[in-house]
Parts: structure tokens; C-alpha cells; sequence
């Protein structure tokens, strides 16, 4: 008996370890390689002369390196050659973090994005399929809830980091501490997460029984999540430069980035639970209409109550459509879920190199981001008309 329990204690520590490894490296490629751009782009904007059409176009770049990354991703099978590809993104995470502070050329920044965006694709995609595999392969619960919860942190970590070192350095001093910090994160990601090679072999996962539903379904869901990614990117790109811009507001950016990290953090275990009650098609519904709200709040109201909510309706809502959405089509699409979730991820992966470049336009022609945020709101409203038209389809119910 009391080896018995030793044995399930030992398990239980074993997998918070790993998903220990899985935060950190979400707060290293997401958090410091990615998100920790955007509070940087006040200083940045301040010291440099960094334009918000140049800022947007850094912030393509950097969606377009993500987008290539999951082309590259997709075509994989080998599972010992992911887990050399994520070990290679998580260096790559502290490198294109170091490459912001060489210099201020912007084909130097560019190309740092660029490759920042191929680790991000591989710290979340290839991450967290492996870790999903271990926790599979070891008999624990194929639920990452726990794992998504390093994407607020990581912007937390990130927002608290720019912050506190502005008080005593410029913008170089800030992303060589980022790239230090990073380098420490690397560790216990890089550790903390076994080869794939160890452990009981993945048995073939089986779908007897389970109906798929119809192509109209499946192109509805990937047009809302299209949408979705426009909503999501212009806010992780411009909530600092929005902030900002308000001239009651000013000085406030780099709290509503903190904001959104503290909502994202508990987001993905909230929403699951909400769905569970719900099912998915209602959470996601509800999810759309929380974040169109925060979107348009800053364009009606400059207040730091109507700043503050947008920040946290931001926060909770975007990680929790993404965790929605891929977990609906893991149950949807058992016996080919990578595959589904890829296409996906493309439409995504598309509207965030196509809607930071629009908006950073819009914002340098118009001195603020409202038509932005206008236009963005729309489009969430026609991805909210595609998860209604979804419902009203046959379907054998929502509770999946």
C-alpha cells in the first residue's frame, strides 16, 4: 500500500513538473520573444522615433514567422525530430530577444521578429503537443488547462519586467534584461520536459462510433476563428499604444498590459469549466461577445474604468476562444484532430499578419486607433454570425 502511494505521489509530481516545463517555456517564447514587444512599444515609440506603421509592420513579421513555423510543424510526423525543433525554438526565443537590443535598424528588428514568431510557433504548438503526448503516454489527464495558463503569466512576466526596468535604463537595457531573464527561463524549460523517446509507447487513439459533423459546419467554425484572429492581434499588438494615445490615460499602458496577463492567466481553466455547463458553441458565443465589448469600450469611453475592463475582457476572452476552439475539435475530429486544428491555425495565423499592418496604417493616417478597433468589431460581429449559423445546424447537440 504504501509503495502503491509513493508510486502515485512520484506520478503526480512527474507531471507537474512537466507541465511546470510548459509554463515556463509559454512564458520564454510567448511571453518574452513575443508579448513582451508590445509594452516596449511606448519606449520604443519615445526613444527611437518608431512609427505606428513601422510597429505594425514588426508585428506582421512577426506573425508571418509564425505562420511559416506551423506550415513547418504540420508536415512533421517524427516525434523525437519535434522535440529537437522545440528545443532549437526555445534557444531561438533568447537570441531574437537579444537581436532587439544590437540596434535600431528596422530590417534588424524586422528579421528579430520574424524569427521571434518561429519560436513562438514552436514553444506553443510543438510544446504543447508534446506535452499532451507525455501526459497520454503516463496514463495522466489529456487536459492542458494548467499548461495555457503560461500565456497570461508570460505577459504578466513581460509587462512586469518592461516596467520596473524602465525606471533605471532605456530601451536596450530593457531587452538585455528580457534576453537574460529568458536565458534563465530556458533552464527548467529546456530540463524539466523528457525526450519522447522515454516512457510507454502512444497507443493508436480510436473513434469508433463518433460522427464527424459536415463540411458547412467545419467552414463556419474556421471563418469565426478567422475572425477571432483579427480580433485577438490587434489588441496584443496596440493595447499598450492605445492606452497611450488617451490623454487621461497616459502612463497607464504598461498596468492595462498587466491587466490582461492577470486575466489571461485563470482564463483557460475558467472557460473549460463554463463549457462543461454550457457546452462549447454557447462559451464561444459568449467569448466573441465579451471581447467585441472590450474592443469598442476604448472608442466610446476614455476613462481608466472603461480602459481597465477592456484590458481584462481582452485578457479572459482571447486565450479562452483559442482553448475552445482547438478543444471542440479535438472532441469533433478524434480520429484526425492535428489536422483540423492546423487548418485552422492557418486562417488565424493569416489575420494576424494582415490586421496589425491594417491597423498600424489606419492609426498613422488617423492619429488614433478608433477606426482600428471599429473595424476589428465588425469583423468579430460576422465571426458571432458564424458560430449562430453553426447552432442552427443539425446537430446531435452541443455538448460537445
Amino acid at each position: 500500500m504504501a509503495n502503491n502511494k509513493n508510486r502515485l505521489g512520484s506520478q503526480g509530481s512527474g507531471s507537474l513538473r512537466v507541465l511546470a516545463s510548459g509554463i515556463f517555456a509559454l512564458v520564454l517564447t510567448m511571453g518574452v520573444a513575443r508579448f513582451a514587444y508590445t509594452p516596449m512599444l511606448a519606449y520604443m515609440q519615445a526613444q527611437t522615433g518608431l512609427s505606428d506603421a513601422l510597429a505594425g509592420w514588426l508585428a506582421g513579421w512577426n506573425y508571418l514567422g509564425y505562420l511559416s513555423g506551423l506550415l513547418l510543424i504540420t508536415a512533421m510526423k517524427d516525434l523525437m525530430l519535434k522535440d529537437r525543433l522545440y528545443r532549437i525554438a526555445l534557444v531561438l526565443a533568447v537570441l531574437t530577444t537579444a537581436m532587439m537590443a544590437l540596434g535600431d535598424a528596422p530590417l534588424l528588428w524586422g528579421v528579430s521578429r520574424y524569427l521571434a514568431g518561429l519560436s513562438t510557433a514552436g514553444g506553443l504548438m510543438l510544446g504543447s503537443g508534446l506535452i499532451l503526448n507525455w501526459l497520454i503516454r503516463h496514463g495522466h489527464r489529456s487536459e492542458l488547462g494548467l499548461h495555457f495558463s503560461g500565456i497570461g503569466l508570460g505577459i504578466l512576466f513581460g509587462a512586469l519586467v518592461v516596467e520596473l526596468a524602465a525606471l533605471a535604463t532605456d530601451w536596450r537595457g530593457q531587452w538585455w534584461l528580457l534576453t537574460a531573464l529568458g536565458a534563465l527561463l530556458l533552464v527548467p524549460a529546456w530540463g524539466w520536459l523528457p525526450r519522447p523517446n522515454q516512457g510507454t509507447p502512444l497507443a493508436p487513439h480510436h473513434s469508433a462510433g463518433i460522427q464527424e459533423p459536415g463540411p458547412l459546419w467545419l467552414w463556419l467554425l474556421q471563418a469565426a476563428y478567422l475572425c477571432a484572429g483579427f480580433g485577438y492581434v490587434v489588441n496584443a499588438t496596440f493595447t499598450v499604444l492605445i492606452t497611450e494615445q488617451q490623454p487621461a490615460l497616459a502612463g497607464q499602458g504598461g498596468l492595462m498590459w498587466m491587466l490582461v496577463g492577470l486575466a489571461a492567466a485563470p482564463a483557460p481553466l475558467l472557460w473549460d469549466r463554463l463549457a462543461r455547463r454550457l457546452g462549447y458553441l454557447s462559451a464561444l458565443q459568449w467569448g466573441y461577445g465579451l471581447q467585441i465589448l472590450g474592443i469598442l469600450l476604448p472608442v466610446f469611453s476614455t476613462t481608466l474604468v472603461a480602459a481597465v475592463i477592456s484590458a481584462i475582457l481582452f485578457g479572459f476572452t482571447f486565450i479562452g476562444i483559442v482553448s475552445l476552439v482547438l478543444t471542440m475539435v479535438g472532441v469533433r475530429y478524434p480520429a484526425h484532430p492535428a489536422a483540423i486544428m492546423a487548418r485552422l491555425t492557418l486562417g488565424y495565423g493569416v489575420a494576424q499578419i494582415i490586421a496589425p499592418v491594417v491597423a498600424g496604417e489606419l492609426a498613422e493616417r488617423t492619429g488614433r486607433f478608433d477606426l482600428s478597433l471599429l473595424m476589428v468589431a465588425a469583423i468579430m460581429v460576422l465571426g458571432m454570425g458564424c458560430l449562430v449559423a453553426m447552432r442552427l445546424l443539425p446537430q446531435r447537440d452541443d455538448s460537445d
